[in-house]
């Protein structure tokens, strides 16, 4: 892969512009009823988990903790990990590597920050159509969860 190269600021040497992925973060948030979905205020539009980019500074158990409260007012608990996708097509604006929890939480979700609306879905309802690779992720979640068959 052919690098681009910037000046150095201070010398004005040419040194090489790494482009590497984007940490982000996704929660599949448990609730009784379901489970909660955004739907998006800015493009890509549509429905998505909650999640959001990880800071600098900050661990990604943080930032999925704090992506939650910020685009469905609920405080999670119980997070644990499901994977991390990776894809460099999952998010048609950049290259993003998104480590994906799983989190319980009660209350009504309500949307907030880059949330138009927050909704909870029953496992069995869930959207066909979502934002990024997010339906994959919740395919793979509901196969996690459900019950191994008896044989």
């Amino acid at each position: 892969m052919p690098f681009d190269y910037l000046a150095c600021p201070r010398c004005g040497e040419k040194v090489k512009a790494y482009r590497n992925p984007i940490p982000t973060v996704d929660v599949i948030i448990e609730t009784d009823g379901g489970v909660v979905l955004i739907e998006r205020k800015n493009e890509p539009r549509g429905w998505a988990l909650p999640g959001g980019f990880v800071d600098y500074g900050e661990t990604v158990e943080a930032a999925a903790i704090r992506e939650a409260r910020e685009e469905t007012s609920l405080e999670v608990s119980n997070l644990r990990l499901l994977g991390c996708y990776s894809d460099p097509s999952r998010d048609p604006r950049q290259h993003n590597i998104s480590v994906v929890f799983i989190a319980t939480a009660s209350g009504t979700p309500t949307a907030a920050d880059d949330a138009a609306n927050a909704v909870v879905f029953p496992r069995t309802g869930l959207p066909d159509q979502l934002c990024f690779d997010h339906r994959r992720i919740l395919d793979d979640y509901l196969k996690a969860v459900s019950p191994l068959p008896i044989r």
